[in-house]
């Protein structure tokens, strides 16, 4: 329910800003167990993540996902013949998913969760105390008797110094989920998660893609042959890849009322051009305007936090960050987790308790650190979770890699026609757990779970050897991971 203006400030218990899924979870959890909480938000209740990010890259995705698996089976394969994927169908669907860039839906959500909306830009004045701006300069002062949850996200950060970009009008994640065109030619700079998957999407839509990649390889905080196996489906979907490279400048005449191409100066001399260029060169957390000076922090920086998410450096504990903003681990689900633990934290200090915040206490995000899962949906995906191969060993941890091809397993061999596919479980030898599972091939997201439950429940790994996979599915690779460890 969006309350009414006054000019007096308004108590609640609880103050979020930022109402993406991390502050809605927040907000939920606070309102059910009865605090009075309010929401303030300057874009749409939803966030970044359903009209943006996950929600619209995965509904672009998922197509090329189908058509994909189809071709990969004899018979299916016939059926589908050579026909190529219906971008206006594709963005239909898309758009839909993204309720059309309207948040009625979620609006309502709040309302009959009791959830107070505010709409405006929020910033902190002082101690348990907000400011809200509205679109029409009218401000708003709020007041928590408990706590304030910052949930403002990240943004798109584009590279400084390089002459021509911010005259070439490039895209970031927003523009390249939301366009209603399919450009003819596209120029994608950067080759993690964002790169990769909307190179993926604009291919099979129909574009001419070139990825451009400072590096020598993809997914750089991924086990080396998830980039490696993720480059060769961009080879072989017709992406032109190119590493080692970087753009020195861009050039874009002015629109006169219609599209212009942009010209790529790379940094070897070559001259590029295309109708639109994609930066997916990082995130920035969103708190360079939100009062941060008024508690003793620094504006634009990310927001350190304890494992309850208590932002620290401000005494009272009061305050606390969750999602995106505190920089733990940049992906949704996470933030959502984290959210969970912010609103269970704030609820026991408000009941008078004691925290929890013991390793996998109930106050505690620990899984940020030893258990986030990730799936990156391009063709073949890719899911991993917990620790790469390098960054154990860099831990100090005494461990073993086992490695498999899961083409060889019987149930890859059935999903389709010429699987290709790694799998690799890291094991900690002196504890024996596995601390890190990673999967390449079409359809390894679905087996994300089990490796989650795996490495975040540290299951012994002789207990594990009595979990028997469905014969005969992908999930068989267990026993050829766990075979290699036990010898």
């Amino acid at each position: 329910m969006t309350t009414p203006q006054s000019t007096a400030p308004e108590e609640y218990d609880v103050i979020v800003i930022g109402a993406g899924p991390t502050g809605e979870n927040v907000a939920d959890r606070t309102a059910a167990a009865g605090l009075r909480t309010v929401i303030v938000e300057s874009e749409l209740v939803g966030g970044e993540c359903s009209y943006w990010a996950c929600m619209p890259s995965k509904a672009l995705l998922r197509p090329v996902a189908a058509l994909a698996d189809a071709r990969a089976v004899a018979g299916s394969r016939e059926a589908v013949g050579k026909g190529a994927l219906d971008p206006a169908a594709v963005l239909a669907r898309r758009d839909a998913f993204t309720s059309h860039w309207q948040d009625d839906g979620q609006v309502q959500w709040l309302r009959d969760t009791g959830i107070d909306l505010v709409r405006g830009h929020g910033r902190l004045a002082g101690e348990r105390q907000v400011t809200v701006e509205a679109e029409d300069g009218s401000e708003r002062v709020l007041v928590a008797r408990r706590a304030v949850a910052v949930c403002t996200g990240s943004r798109p950060v584009l590279p400084q110094g390089v002459p021509g970009l911010a005259d070439a009008r490039p895209w970031t994640n927003r523009e390249a989920t939301g366009s209603q065109t399919v450009p003819g030619r596209l120029a994608v700079v950067g080759g993690g998660v964002v790169g990769v998957e909307l190179a993926t999407a604009w291919r099979a839509l129909g574009s001419e893609v070139v990825l451009l990649v400072r590096g020598s390889g993809l997914l750089p905080r991924m086990e080396p042959f998830a980039g490696e196996l993720v480059a060769e489906g961009l080879r072989a979907a017709g992406v032109d890849l190119r590493f080692g490279t970087e753009v020195a400048s861009l050039e874009r005449p002015a629109a006169d009322g219609g599209p212009s191409e942009v010209t790529l100066v790379l940094d070897d001399g070559e001259r590029l051009t295309v109708d639109e260029v994609l930066y997916a060169t990082g995130r920035a957390p969103r708190t360079a305007d939100i009062g941060l000076e008024q508690v003793g922090l620094h504006p634009g920086g990310w927001l350190d936090v304890d494992d309850s998410c208590t932002v620290l450096g401000v005494d009272g504990g009061w305050l606390y960050a969750a999602g995106d903003v505190n920089h733990r681990a940049l992906l949704t689900h996470q933030g959502k987790y984290q959210a969970r633990i912010t609103g269970a934290a704030i609820v026991a200090r408000a009941q008078g308790h004691s925290l929890d915040t013991a390793r996998w206490g109930a106050h505690a995000a620990s899984a940020d650190s030893a258990g986030a899962p990730q799936v990156v949906f391009t063709h073949p995906e890719v899911a991993a979770v917990g620790l790469t191969l390098d960054a154990a060993e860099r831990a100090g941890l005494r461990v073993k890699a086992i490695d498999h091809d899961l083409g060889a397993v019987a149930g890859a061999s059935l999903y389709g026609d010429g699987y290709r596919g790694r799998a690799r479980a890291v094991f900690d030898l002196d504890r024996e757990v596995l601390v890190g599972v990673s999967f390449v091939g079409p359809g390894v997201s679905e087996l994300l779970h089990s490796a989650t439950v795996a490495v975040v429940g540290e299951v012994p790994i002789d207990r594990l050897w009595h979990a028997v996979p469905a014969y005969p599915t992908i999930s068989e690779v267990w026993l050829r991971l766990l075979e290699g460890c036990r010898g």
